[in-house]
Parts: C-alpha cells; sequence; structure tokens
C-alpha cells in the first residue's frame, strides 16, 4: 500500500490487560476505531505506544494486530527503535515481512552522539528494506536533533526517505526543510499543540497523540487548518488546546490513555515504570477532561471520512 504521508496518523497507544499483556482484542477495535473517523493511516510502537516497555516479541504481535485489523484500508507505519542498530534493523525486516507500509524511524532509545554515529545508526534501518520511510525528529525526547541540512544529506543518499515527524517544537524547521528539499520530503507534524502552526509553515500531515480518544476532533481540526477555515480552525483548537497540551509533558503516555478511558475507549492501565496517574495529577488532568467533555463541540464525521478517502 502506498504511503501518502498527509492527515492524521496517531502514534496509537498500546493497551494492557489487568495481567500487563497486550489487550490484542481491543487493540484491533481502536485501530479500526480511529480509521472510521477518518484517520489516514496508524503509528504503532511508537513513544506514546511504550514501544521501550515491549519485547521483540510483542513488538511484533502489535503489528501483526494492527496490519489484519485495518487491511488495505490504511497503511500501517510502526516505530522502530531500539537499544542497537542491529535490533532496530531486524525489526524493520520484521516489519515489511508482517506487511507494513512504511516505516518511521527513530534514534537509538539511550545512546545520543555526533551526526556521524547517528546517521549511521538511521541510515542502516532505512537501508534495510524498500519500505518509504520517515525520519523522526525528537530532539527533546532522544537528545538527537537532525537538524535540517543533515536530512538533506540523508534524502539525497536514501530515495525511500520520504517525511519527516518534525517534534523539535521550532515550526521554523518546517520552512526550513521545505526550503532545502521542496517536495522531496514531506513534513509531518509531531507535536500536538503546534498543528495549526505547522501546517501554517507547509506541514502536511500529523502524528498525533489525543486523536487516541478525540479523532472526529482531530480530524476536524486538521482539515479546517488545511482548508484554510480560519475561524472554524481557530474555534475548534481554543477549545481542544488544554487536552493537546497533555501530549507535550513527561507523562503525556498517562494523560493519553486517561483521556481514552473518559471517552470510554480504553484503559489507563501503562507499564511500569510508568505507574498510573494519582493525587493532584489525576485531579488535575481529570478537571481538563470535565470541562472539555461537557464544552465538546459537535463534529461531522461525515466529512472527515470524506477527507480520510480522497487523500
Amino acid at each position: 500500500m502506498n504511503v501518502h504521508w498527509q492527515g492524521v496518523i496517531p502514534a496509537l497507544t498500546t493497551p494492557f490487560d489487568g495481567s500487563d499483556r497486550i489487550d490484542e482484542g481491543f487493540l484491533a477495535q481502536h485501530a479500526r476505531w480511529v480509521v472510521e473517523h477518518g484517520c489516514t493511516g496508524l503509528v504503532p510502537i511508537g513513544s506514546l505506544g511504550e514501544s521501550a516497555t515491549l519485547s521483540n516479541a510483542e513488538k511484533r504481535r502489535v503489528l501483526e494486530v494492527c496490519v489484519a485489523a485495518v487491511g488495505d484500508r490504511v497503511p500501517v507505519i510502526p516505530g522502530i527503535a531500539a537499544l542497537s542498530t542491529a535490533e532496530a534493523v531486524a525489526l524493520a525486516k520484521d516489519a515489511k515481512s508482517i506487511g507494513c507500509s512504511g516505516l518511521m524511524v527513530v534514534p537509538p532509545y539511550v545512546y545520543s552522539t555526533d551526526w556521524r554515529e547517528m546517521k549511521a545508526h538511521v541510515r542502516a534501518v532505512i537501508a534495510a528494506t524498500d519500505l518509504p520511510c520517515m525520519l523522526y525528529n525528537n530532539p527533546v525526547a532522544y537528545k538527537t536533533d537532525f537538524v535540517p541540512a543533515q536530512i538533506v544529506e540523508l534524502a539525497r543518499e536514501l530515495p525511500n526517505l520520504q517525511a519527516v515527524k518534525e517534534s523539535s517544537m521550532d515550526v521554523r524547521r518546517v520552512v526550513a526543510i521545505r526550503v532545502l528539499l521542496g517536495e522531496r520530503i514531506r513534513v509531518l507534524c509531531g507535536v500536538d499543540d503546534a498543528i495549526v502552526e505547522a501546517i501554517g509553515a507547509g506541514a502536511i500531515g500529523w502524528i498525533a497523540g489525543l486523536v487516541n480518544a478525540f479523532p472526529a476532533e482531530s480530524v476536524a481540526l486538521y482539515r479546517y487548518t488545511a482548508e484554510g477555515r480560519r475561524d472554524e480552525a481557530f474555534a475548534l483548537y481554543r477549545w481542544f488546546l488544554p487536552l493537546l497540551r497533555m501530549d507535550t509533558v513527561p507523562k503525556f503516555v498517562q494523560l493519553i490513555k486517561v483521556a481514552q478511558k473518559r471517552v470510554g475507549m480504553g484503559s489507563e492501565r501503562v507499564r511500569a515504570p510508568r505507574l498510573l496517574l494519582e493525587g493532584t495529577e489525576l485531579r488535575e488532568a481529570n478537571a481538563i477532561l470535565d470541562e472539555a467533555l461537557a464544552t465538546r463541540p459537535v463534529i461531522d464525521v461525515t466529512a472527515a471520512k470524506r477527507q480520510a478517502a480522497a487523500a
């Protein structure tokens, strides 16, 4: 399946049951649910998917479940991250054999160093298959910053590098990449509370977090912004921002899973070392959700589905 690198693509959470096993039934249900609301792809086993806590076998099983759940409706684009280059390369090859359509290539989990070594790592992963790849730039989380000039270098050497998930929180990077590479590389926003600004700068996709709980609102916000419907976009963004900011703090996984629980689409279970929110943190999160749910706008889901089908 072709990957168009546009629209709203959820960074899927990984659901766990009461015995700390992957809840495969709900994972499939959740994957189908976001697609039914107009999402244009899936990114499982990323940071939000608690990939670092999953065994290699569990990662592969998540991919199998997602591919089976959505079939050829949308591409499955897993996050490829590991402690070692060899492990990441093996996961990339397995993702292709399972039927994934593309890859999101992430720096190593722990080791961050200079451009020579980081380039060697991501280059090996991108070159491991012929699948189209998206480079994930998140210097806040991974302490590795792929600056625009380095992305140009990779793009010139690797024809299957097609996109960048830009999460530096600096929307000027979107413009810088586009100036240097034009349409050669598609830029997708990876920070929920910068999506309107990023689209204004030229991003054409959104690897989103709160979409796990609010897919209709996420797709509508993307659509209004991309179509230049400024008043509608601003009104929805103003309502959505307190929720979207949950994606930008260290406990974003716990917060997004609490949001899923509140809308009846998931549980708050996380895998250690993460722990459930409690006390003031939980009260503050629920207060934000109380307000959002009490004032939740009515979204035309049919329009979102039409847009996704046309993408």
